[in-house]
């Protein structure tokens, strides 16, 4: 059962800070139940409620992060450690002083706002004490819903290690605060503090955080990763990388296995715990006979729906309308998901695996990888977006991001990767790479994977049951393919024979390949001769 938090209410003393320098002159909402925030956010016109009881909201113009507008303050403490450049670009101590200033004057003056104190990290020994403070109520729900909720006696002297303030509504100026729009989230390590305005996606406060450990943890010998992971019935755990759309969510909900989180986890020398006490599923087209669990989170009180369309008369939910965005999201506490586990923490993995959504449709659906190609992959970081899921994209696009979280990674992806490396050497991880993309032809041509013939790939994967299958190699992308896997048609396995035009494919395959070799330049000079021959 969940962790329940007291709620307070109650006119803010002028001598009390919530945050250093912030003292409101309106109320102050502290830690108030989903129920109290839900009632606050409908009397606040802060969204809908759907017929099955879930909270509505809509964050136009902004329907997913912001990269371009994400700052990192160029400070003593950190600035010899950050890797700068177009994911962590700088902004000056001069400049976020002027908008911190601004930002604290913003909230102060505000009728009404939500505090809640939460805690980042489900292992007691790496937790960091984060306090939200924002001006909606619907936004303090979900925080409460994305991370790990205090027991009563913890909120009591509760000393948050980083503190975010979400002025979603308010605008930086370029021209003072030296942003490059009116949106801004700007990353402090030596004040400790994170700054979000201009936008109302709520996926950013849930980010930042996640960019915030990934520059504390490697201090502290823990790996964190952007994967989902589950455990089986044997206590064998599985950590699932991928970027959005890949299936990170899907995949790891397995009624056989327990879920241990979605999206953010780490990895320490006692094994793998999740950052995260809930779920931030992609919804659309969400499929009730294909992902069930997932699907009946839809329909709870609690979970938020995020620029999911509904009709006005019915109050019906659209899961397969796209009209607002793509990117639908719904946020819900992990205890909605039946069989997960409590604690947020199991033992070292036994299997990694990578997804890679290839709108290509050329990758294998499944192989093994040795130990180099998995340093090569982990630092590639592949997939492909299909046509039309953003504006201009008219044919598949390749997308590398390293470690499958390069927005997210304050250090050098090299750091990441060794780390990973170690681990995998250290408890012998068997490594896979799964297409969870097209078959048959790329995006517009061919057909998306099939889920339950993915499901039964990477199933069998994690029970041991392709270990002694044999192999063949690809000589493409020189990855080791199964011959054969349980439940799965053999013709699945060999991507070439699946497509029409032999020719076609191959000139497909050669292509993506050129783009992995010029992508990993990149990254030539930071690992070994081997990792550098492991890729196409």
């Amino acid at each position: 059962m969940p962790t329940r938090i007291p709620s307070q209410s109650r006119l803010q003393d002028d001598a009390h800070e919530i945050a250093p320098g912030l003292k409101p002159r309106g109320q102050v909402q502290w830690n108030l139940d989903p129920e109290a925030l839900f009632e606050a956010a409908v009397r606040r016109g802060e969204g809908q409620v759907s017929d099955g009881g879930a909270f509505i909201a809509v964050t136009t113009p902004h329907t997913g992060r912001s990269p371009n507008d994400k700052f990192v303050v160029k400070e003593p403490s950190s600035e010899a450690e950050i890797a700068w450049g177009k994911v962590n670009q700088p902004m000056s101590l001069a400049h976020w002083d002027v908008l911190h200033h601004d930002i604290l004057a913003y909230l102060a003056g505000r009728d009404e706002l939500f505090v809640r104190d939460l805690f980042a990290g489900a292992d007691p020994r790496y937790r960091v004490p984060t306090r939200f403070v924002t001006t909606n109520a619907w936004q303090a729900m979900f925080v409460y819903n994305m991370f790990l909720r205090p027991a009563t006696e913890e909120l009591s002297g509760f000393t948050p290690g980083f503190t975010v303030l979400h002025a979603p509504d308010y605008q930086a100026d370029p021209g003072r605060h030296g942003t490059r729009s009116g949106t801004v989230i700007a990353v402090n390590f030596r004040d400790r503090t994170v700054l979000i305005a201009g936008t109302k996606y709520a996926g950013e406060m849930k980010k930042s955080m996640f960019s915030i450990l990934n520059y504390l943890y490697p201090h502290q010998n823990v790996l964190p990763m952007h994967c989902s992971a589950n455990v089986g019935r044997q206590g064998d755990v599985a950590v699932l990388f991928g970027l959005s759309g890949t299936g990170k969510t899907t995949l790891s909900a397995d009624p056989a296995r327990e879920l241990i989180g979605d999206d953010e986890h780490g990895w320490s020398d006692e094994g793998v715990f999740n950052f995260e006490g809930g779920c931030y599923a992609k919804v659309i087209r969400l499929s009730k006979e294909d992902e069930p669990e997932i699907y009946a989170t839809t329909r709870m009180f609690g979970t938020i729906l995020e620029n999911v369309v509904m009709n006005p008369d019915t109050r019906e939910i659209d899961l397969d309308d796209d009209s607002i965005t793509e990117n639908t999201r719904a946020s819900y506490p992990i205890h909605f998901i039946p069989n997960h586990v409590a604690t947020g923490r199991a033992g070292h993995p036994k299997n990694i695996v990578f997804l890679a959504a290839d709108a290509f449709g050329v990758l294998p659906p499944i192989a093994r990888l040795s130990g180099d190609q998995a340093m090569y992959h982990f630092l590639s970081g592949y997939t492909a977006k299909a046509a039309g899921t953003e504006r201009g994209v008219t044919e598949p696009k390749e997308t590398f991001s390293a470690c499958f979280g390069a927005p997210f990674l304050p250090l050098p992806p090299g750091k990441y990767a060794t780390m990973l490396g170690e681990r995998i050497a250290k408890h012998g991880v068997h490594t896979w790479l799964v297409n969870t993309g097209w078959t048959g032809g790329p995006y517009g041509v061919g057909k998306r994977m099939a889920l339950a013939h993915t499901r039964a790939m990477i199933r069998a994967a994690l029970e041991g049951k392709l270990d002694t299958v044999p192999t063949r190699r690809d000589p493409v992308f020189g990855l080791e393919v199964p011959t054969a896997v349980p439940s799965v048609p053999a013709g699945v396995l060999d991507q070439r024979s699946t497509w029409k035009d032999a020719g076609k494919y191959d000139a497909a395959a050669a292509k993506l390949a050129d783009m992995f070799r010029e992508n990993f330049k990149t990254f030539a000079s930071q690992v070994t001769e081997a990792v550098r021959k492991a890729g196409p």
